[in-house]
């Protein structure tokens, strides 16, 4: 190496001395561990693997660049033989190493809250060999804190509450706050809390932060809400540091401090005296400086009268003392009431207030105004009896009522309209009496409700009305009869001294001691032979038989009289006649023909009966449908053929008549066309001629089953008769005839002058000659109503 490369090396590692003084010792031989720790003053060094370097730092937000520190190989001879190399966080962005001095220089700032240390690794590679002449070893570089942040409060919002009337020192609420800075470097993190706002009532322990209470007995009613404001500071408050405040809202809870008080020491209110009960006469309300439970009252009333008259509750939304009526009122008997309501807590502390301050109490007068009130009857309702044979006009009863004001006014009785629908009594307007109208019975209606009306004769006429009953008492005017139509039977072979039959009695009458009924047969001078009666004193009696010969043979059924006597005074009897059937029993004893049992198998026989003739006539229905439907279809296809027919076919007869001439007149005779006249109306008649020729051709088919005497075939010729003379258009016309089916097989054979040369009406009548006619022969009808020839 030449003296030019050296002397450059000699200035730098002076400056270098120069610059980091005794912070940093350069040394060609690895120091011992004696000399690493003698000396207070001694530089930290450590030596691994032939590394040296003291402990490196780096203040935090100083933006210019500088040297923070020296990393030194033991083979470093200070010929710049060595190149140093640095890898790691930050290497090349934040730190940088000169490769011949080993020096570490900052590139930039450093911000110790977003990162406290920065772990590196530094290389020693020589320039000749290119190899590394030391192992590669890490270190560290802290960043050096300094006090730039301020304390910040957690948890916000700061929201308690204690109990008023607290004790000074009561733990309120604890605030919390935190110091980004180093807390194990300087005092930039260590913070102390005060009071800002909410002297003299709180206090905070610095250190903790708690707050306490500081003044006596706080009273929720002077202030509820308090807001605190608490101030925090780093560097232990000392200038220079930072702080920051939060806001603590702090709520006095309510206790039960406080009694019920009145507003006022006298109520007055007015009723009248027509209120009805329920009615609320006034509220009262007591003022109560708690809240909630606390505050939650109830009323009474002091006094005996007035607490009979009036009743107070407490409405639990208001907490006021709602005082209603609890008893008729009456201004005639008393005018005014004087009463005291009392208000107590509901829930009482004894550690904040006595019994005796838990109450209050008020007068309340009430006035009782008067009313013009409707009569007041002396009675709520009336019940009256009355027997049901009293003549009319007997008095049954008399109400009373009476007009309580002042004016005393006379009154007016009457019975309500639809109240006594019979009308069966009336009432004196001017007393009240009650009296019968008109004859009553009891077994039409028992009991008579009636609804008397009392009106003032003066002023506003008021009326009141009361319920009147009138039960009619029982006589003994109905006779006995028996309870139902008994159908006795006797069976054949039936022993002497048998039951046969038990019977009962029934009575409209209703006695007050019940009815009993006695049985009997009718007085006769000659005992009966064949039956009598045995009155079981319980009111039924039983028919018994007294000979045992009894045969259909000789008779098949006995009437037997039954006389029944009442118990009323006086007695009533009636006569009943019991018919005693003889029957040939069955084994069991039943009789089929008669009787009960007959009469249940007779039902059972008839259902049967019945439930057949049903299904047979519902199939004779079924039956008769089917066939109409037949004959309906036959016909429409009748007459379908039928209609063409009379459409193919349509003749008219027409009838000629010849005047007896000679020859030499029949040769000097022209012939001569002469027009029939023509027939009336017919182009209306021709669905009615249609019909009829219809009729004829059904008849002609079924010629040869019907004849003169039947009675489908004379019916015919009637109808036909008749209709030809009410028919004023019907033929003749100019002495033409037309004629009908007579039937085939009749004994007078054809009347037809269709067939006759011989007779004609019109040649029996003297007549001049005239022009000679031709026989006409059918032809199928034409268009025109007139024709001829």
């Amino acid at each position: 190496m030449d003296g030019c490369s050296v002397l450059p090396m000699v200035i730098m590692i002076s400056i270098m001395t120069g610059l980091m003084g005794s912070g940093v010792t350069v040394s060609k031989q690895r120091p011992s561990q004696s000399q690493l720790t003698e000396g207070p003053h001694a530089p930290q060094l450590r030596a691994k693997r032939g590394w040296i370097w003291n402990q490196l730092f780096v203040e935090e937000e100083d933006p210019t660049p500088k040297i923070i520190g020296q990393l030194k190989s033991n083979y470093d001879t200070g010929d710049f033989t060595i190149r140093y190399i640095l890898t790691g966080e930050g290497a090349g962005e934040v730190f940088t190493i000169d490769e011949y001095s080993g020096e570490i220089h900052t590139l930039k700032g450093l911000d110790r809250e977003e990162k406290a240390f920065y772990v590196l690794r530094a290389q020693a590679i020589d320039r000749r060999t290119d190899q590394p002449v030391e192992p590669e070893s890490e270190f560290i570089i802290k960043v050096q804190d300094i006090n730039d942040n301020a304390p910040q409060f957690i948890n916000e919002p700061y929201v308690s509450s204690i109990p008023e009337m607290s004790p000074v020192g009561t733990t309120v609420v604890q605030v919390t706050a935190t110091d980004a800075d180093d807390p194990m470097f300087g005092n930039n993190a260590k913070l102390i809390y005060s009071i800002v706002q909410g002297e003299p009532y709180f206090s905070v322990e610095p250190k903790t932060g708690i707050i306490v209470t500081s003044w006596p007995n706080m009273d929720r009613e002077a202030s509820e809400k308090y807001l605190v404001v608490v101030q925090v500071k780093d560097m232990l408050g000392f200038t220079g540091g930072y702080s920051a405040t939060t806001t603590v809202t702090i709520t006095l809870t309510d206790v039960n401090d406080n009694g019920p008080m009145f507003q006022h020491n006298l109520y007055t209110f007015g009723i009248a005296e027509s209120a009805p009960v329920g009615t609320t006469v006034g509220r009262v309300m007591a003022k109560d400086a708690d809240v909630g439970v606390n505050a939650i009252m109830n009323y009474s009333l002091v006094g005996l009268e007035e607490n009979a008259t009036f009743r107070v509750q407490t409405d639990p939304v208001t907490q006021e003392g709602i005082v209603t009526l609890a008893k008729p009122l009456d201004y005639e008997s008393k005018k005014r009431f004087a009463i005291t309501i009392e208000a107590t807590n509901d829930y009482v502390d004894t550690q904040f207030l006595s019994i005796h301050e838990s109450s209050d109490r008020t007068k309340l007068t009430i006035l009782v105004t008067d009313v013009d009130e409707p009569p007041i009857f002396s009675a709520p309702y009336y019940e009256w009896k009355v027997l049901e044979n009293v003549p009319v006009g007997t008095e049954v009863g008399t109400v009373y009522a009476k007009d309580t004001d002042a004016a005393n006014n006379s009154i007016r009785y009457s019975i309500t309209k639809g109240t006594e629908l019979k009308k069966a009594f009336k009432i004196d307007p001017n007393d009240g009496t009650v009296s019968v109208a008109k004859p009553l019975d009891r077994e039409t209606a028992a009991w008579q409700n009636l609804t008397v009306t009392a009106k003032e004769m003066k002023e506003n006429q008021l009326s009141s009305s009361v319920s009147v009953f009138i039960k009619v008492l029982d006589i003994n005017d109905n006779i006995p009869t028996l309870s139902r139509d008994y159908r006795p039977y006797v069976c054949e072979g039936t022993q002497a001294g048998e039951v046969i039959q038990i019977i009962s009695a029934v009575d409209a009458d209703e006695p007050v001691e019940g009815h009993h009924f006695y049985f009997s047969m009718v007085p006769d001078k000659h005992i009966n032979p064949n039956f009598t009666i045995r009155d079981n004193q319980d009111n039924t009696a039983g028919i018994l038989t007294r000979r045992s010969t009894f045969t259909r043979h000789d008779r098949t059924m006995y009437h037997l009289p039954v006389v029944t006597v009442d118990s009323g005074s006086p007695a009533l009897s009636s006569t009943s006649t019991l018919t005693i059937s003889i029957c040939a029993c069955q084994p069991a004893g039943h009789c089929p023909t008669g009787g009960v049992e007959a009469l249940a198998l007779s039902m059972v026989v008839s259902m049967q009966v019945l439930l057949g003739l049903s299904v047979c006539f519902v199939l004779l229905v079924v039956l008769s449908l089917l066939m109409l439907a037949i004959w309906r279809h036959r016909k429409l296809q009748q007459q379908k053929l039928a209609a063409q027919e009379l459409d193919a076919e349509d003749y008219s007869e027409k009838v000629l008549h010849y005047a007896e001439t000679n020859s030499a007149e029949d040769a000097t005779c022209p012939i001569q066309p002469v027009p029939l006249r023509p027939h009336p109306r017919r182009r209306e008649r021709g669905l009615r001629r249609e019909e009829v020729a219809a009729s004829i051709r059904m008849s002609l088919r079924h010629s040869h089953l019907i004849g003169p005497e039947d009675e489908v075939f004379q019916q015919f010729i009637m109808d036909r008769l008749a209709e030809a003379d009410s028919d004023p258009y019907a033929p003749p016309f100019d002495c033409l005839h037309t004629y009908t089916f007579e039937g085939t097989g009749s004994l007078s054979g054809s009347l037809s002058s269709l067939e006759s040369l011989t007779f004609d009406p019109c040649m029996d009548q003297p007549r001049d000659p005239g022009p000679c006619f031709l026989r006409l022969t059918p032809w199928l009808g034409t268009v025109d109503d007139e024709t001829s020839f």
